[in-house]
């Protein structure tokens, strides 16, 4: 059974088998983005570094989204963009994105 290859491994995430370096980098920027602006959001005084960040990782998510090809990206930009629309929201009710340096 030489020259015979293996099937290739089930996933469920429905992976096309091939790399989308770009995708998988917005995956990545969106997921910590995410979490930066949830857990910085529970912190009143951390409210321009929530926002910021929250707005910054909508901006990637949805562009993320927008590239995606394949299951297990959108999966995780998904994660990414509900942490980071919590974490702005929290933080543009606590001060916004500029807290006060404007006007």
């Amino acid at each position: 059974m030489h020259g015979q290859s293996s099937p290739p491994p089930i996933s469920l995430f429905s992976t096309d088998g091939r790399p989308h370096p770009v995708q998988d980098t917005l995956m990545v920027v969106t997921l910590v983005l995410g979490a930066v602006a949830f857990v910085t959001a529970f912190f009143h005084d951390l409210h321009l570094l929530s926002s910021w960040a929250g707005l910054i990782g909508i901006g990637t998510g949805l562009y993320g989204q927008f590239i995606s090809a394949t299951t297990r990206e959108r999966f995780a930009l998904i994660i990414g963009l509900g942490a980071s629309a919590i974490g702005f929201m929290l933080g543009m009710a606590h001060g916004g994105l500029f807290g006060g340096w404007l006007g």
